[in-house]
């Protein structure tokens, strides 16, 4: 059929549809059956059959003369008596009596036939029901098959064997031989059969997955009844659509109050292919009015000279014939128009593009002249900075800055003595310059002690601002979430009472009150330490109520103040202080990742100790190094420490999860800079370190050794840009990169195994990128 039967309703109105469908179809080809004309076929002479036809037909006077007849013949028929009479009267007329028994036996046998191709070819709607699931599988099949045959169907069907499947039909077994017809199954009727699983435990009766599916279609047998009394059974598929049906408006009886819903169309849409022809323009869619005057015709005449008529030729007009002008001519002249326009036109589109070049000139002047100011100013800044380090020094990297200042002056004094003077003289004067180094040292010196006073104070108040601070995690919105404990809590009111003692400026009575609520809150634990402090409070209590004065009480005050803090140093005391111990509170901990140092004479954790790429040995500790450095080599690594500190939060940008750019220090980049890039671009050879960068050379792998390259700011923000290398950068040069990337990754050839090993550790991960071995257990022996 050229339109589909769609539905939507449960599984029994499902059942119930198909079955009322179904007979509504049967009724439907009975009503087209009796509404056919009543011109019923009769036997001719000759012994044909007319068939019926429901097409009107032009009636002779004959055929208009036997209806009567005929009708009264079907009419006797149903009268026994009149039967008879008929009968006798007909045997008078034997050779017509004849006839009509031929004509008689010759439709019986036709009508046999007819009722045996029915039964043949008529069909029925069998629905199986899968125990115990109690899904339904339907099956448009011919009422004459067999139950063998119905279960090799249902076998391909849900894909089983057909020795596992027993049919039932009201609770009563089939045998293999039953057909449809003897369970009294009507042609296009239904019926439903119970199918169960002789192994239901191994081979359970289920339908296939394309039959779960919303859009699985049911099945039923339509009999359409043609205009020659012939028929075709038709199978209809009813697609249950998930789809919700458009309400397209309806109407409500009055009387019943049932609502009718107008039928939305079951068939998609046709797809419309797009093409290339413009179909909606402005110009057909756009009118376009215009004004134009115009001037009606005037009927004129001319009058000339005759007899009886004189006209004057006072104002009468010569005219004489010009210069006939060629097309030749003609096109000359349009030509020379044509170059005219041409040169004014090319002439001003000239002038723009002169205007556009001089204004991008302008403005890449201006651009350069900004740019140019701007690097003055951060160079000016820089200095000045870095001249208020040496001026006022507070970190480790401030004295690492003097101190290779100072190396860098005695080479050059020494350089100095060794040119210009010889003999005693030059003696002298190293005698001078190692006395003047000295002095410079022990000035130094005297800055760090004051900047680590000033830093142990600073950590000091960090430490308890850490211990007092609330516990903090990130929500799903991106909002922070905050709590206290009691733990916290407790580190909070410690905090605030160190911060009380450490007060200046108190009253008598201020100062009273801070000693008397540290008083109770160490009494609250009962130790050596709390009793001295008790002890030390008291001490000054008395010597306040002596009227001693506050300078005389800084020594007391300030061993209260140390103790205190021991105090709150203590997990006992502050459980939160714990977490920030460098030396944990388990024994058994301190025997992991615990490392001698030789020259310090002490065993020191992993984190005390700098792992360099080439690493063999766990080597000098922190300390040692950075004592070492300032008694012979002196060397400034902040360029590197800022060149590393760029490079990985550049690597960070990226968000691929990159490691090597995290293994390597400030020694492992010394050694790429000036060895491999000899500690310039390779591009403009810029040796200033602050401007140069090291980016990666291909961006779509990780940062490493062998894939970067030295480039200032400016040109590492080009090469970013480039997508393809290969066109952007010659043969030779590339070649040259990538003899660097060769010496970089022969010396970091440990690196993959560094990075490898710290990638197993976070992610578990087993791919192994580079070359590298990985030896032993413990991450410091493995390198």
């Amino acid at each position: 059929m050229s339109e589909e039967v769609r539905a939507e309703p449960t599984e029994e109105q499902q059942e119930n549809t198909v079955s009322d469908i179904a007979a509504t179809e049967v009724v439907s080809s009975n009503v087209v059956e009796s509404t056919e004309p009543e011109t019923s076929a009769k036997a001719d002479t000759s012994g044909e059959d007319a068939t019926a036809t429901s097409q009107p037909q032009e009636s002779t006077p004959d055929e208009d003369s036997q209806k009567p007849e005929a009708a009264a013949e079907e009419v006797k028929v149903s009268d026994p008596s009149v039967t008879d009479e008929a009968t006798t009267e007909r045997s008078e007329f034997p050779d017509t009596a004849r006839a009509e028994a031929a004509a008689t036996a010759a439709t019986d046998v036709t009508k046999e036939e007819t009722e045996v191709t029915e039964a043949k070819d008529a069909t029925a709607t069998v629905k199986f029901q899968l125990l115990p699931s109690k899904q339904v599988v339907t099956i448009a099949s011919p009422i004459n098959l067999t139950v063998q045959q119905l279960s090799v169907q249902l076998a391909e069907e849900i894909k089983v064997s057909t020795d596992v499947l027993q049919f039932s039909h009201d609770g009563k077994p089939l045998s293999e031989t039953t057909t449809l017809k003897e369970l009294d199954v009507q042609p296009n009727g239904t019926i439903r059969l119970e199918v169960t699983s002789s192994n239901p435990e191994q081979v359970p009766l289920k339908s296939s997955p394309t039959r779960e599916q919303p859009g699985t279609s049911d099945v039923i047998t339509v009999r359409l009844i043609k205009e020659s009394n012939d028929y075709d059974d038709v199978v209809v598929e009813i697609e249950r659509y998930t789809r919700k049906k458009p309400f397209l408006g309806g109407f409500r009886h009055k009387f019943t109050g049932v609502e009718y819903h107008h039928a939305s169309a079951q068939t998609a849409s046709k797809i419309t292919i797009p093409t290339k022809v413009e179909k909606f323009t402005r110009d057909c869619q756009t009118v376009f009015e215009k004004n134009k005057t115009s001037q009606t015709t005037n009927t004129t005449s001319t009058q000339m000279t005759k007899i009886g008529c004189y006209v004057s030729t006072q104002h009468d007009k010569v005219i004489i014939a010009g210069k006939y002008t060629t097309y030749q001519e003609y096109f000359e002249r349009q030509l020379k128009a044509v170059i005219v326009l041409q040169s004014y036109f090319r002439r001003w589109q000239a002038r723009n593009v002169v205007y556009e070049l001089k204004f991008d000139r302008d403005r890449r002047l201006k651009w350069e002249q900004d740019e140019e100011i701007k690097k003055r100013r951060e160079k000016e800044t820089r200095i000045k900075k870095e001249f208020e380090r040496r001026m006022n020094p507070k970190t480790k990297e401030d004295f690492d800055l003097l101190y290779a200042a100072l190396e860098k002056w005695r080479l050059e004094e020494l350089g100095h003595i060794n040119e210009e003077l010889d003999g005693p003289e030059r003696k002298a004067a190293l005698c001078a310059l190692l006395e003047q180094e000295t002095q410079l040292i022990a000035s130094i010196g005297r800055h760090k002690l004051e900047a680590t006073k000033d830093s142990k104070e600073k950590t000091i108040v960090r430490f308890l601002d850490k211990a007092a601070s609330p516990k903090r995690w990130k929500a799903y919105d991106g909002r922070y979430t905050e709590m206290d404990t009691q733990f916290t809590i407790r580190a909070k009111e410690m905090r605030d009472i160190y911060n009380s003692i450490n007060m200046k400026y108190l009253t008598q009575d201020e100062r009273l009150d801070v000693l008397l609520t540290l008083k109770h809150t160490v009494k609250e634990h009962d130790c050596k330490l709390t009793r001295e402090i008790i002890e030390l409070i008291d001490r000054e209590a008395d010597l306040l109520m002596r009227g001693v004065s506050e300078t005389n009480l800084d020594g007391l005050r300030k061993r209260i103040s140390t103790l205190f803090l021991q105090y709150c140093k203590n997990p006992l005391f502050n459980p939160e202080a714990a977490r920030l111990l460098k030396v944990p509170q388990d024994p058994s901990t301190l025997r992991k990742d615990i490392y001698f140092c030789p020259s310090a004479n002490q065993y020191l954790p992993s984190t005390e100790f700098k792992i360099t790429a080439n690493s063999r040995a766990v080597g000098k500790c922190r300390k040692v190094q950075e004592l070492d450095n300032a008694a012979r080599t002196r060397q400034d690594f902040s360029h590197y420490r800022i060149m590393l500190r760029n490079l990985r939060r550049t690597e960070e940008s990226y968000g691929d999860n990159s490691k090597i750019a995290y293994l390597i220090q400030e020694k492992d980049l010394q050694y790429l800079v000036e060895n491999v890039w000899a500690a310039q671009s390779i591009l403009s050879a810029w040796d200033d370190l602050y401007d140069l960068v090291l980016v990666r050379w291909d961006k779509d792998e990780e940062w490493s050794p062998w894939n970067c390259i030295l480039l200032t700011k400016d040109e590492a923000m080009s090469h970013a840009r480039l997508d393809h290398l290969h066109e952007a950068y010659g043969q030779v040069f590339i070649h040259k990169i990538k003899n660097k990337h060769t010496l970089a990754r022969i010396y970091f050839s440990r690196i993959p195994g560094m990075s490898e090993q710290l990638r197993k550790k976070t992610t578990g991960s087993q791919r192994l990128p580079g070359p590298g071995k990985v030896v032993g257990t413990n991450p410091l022996n493995a390198f």
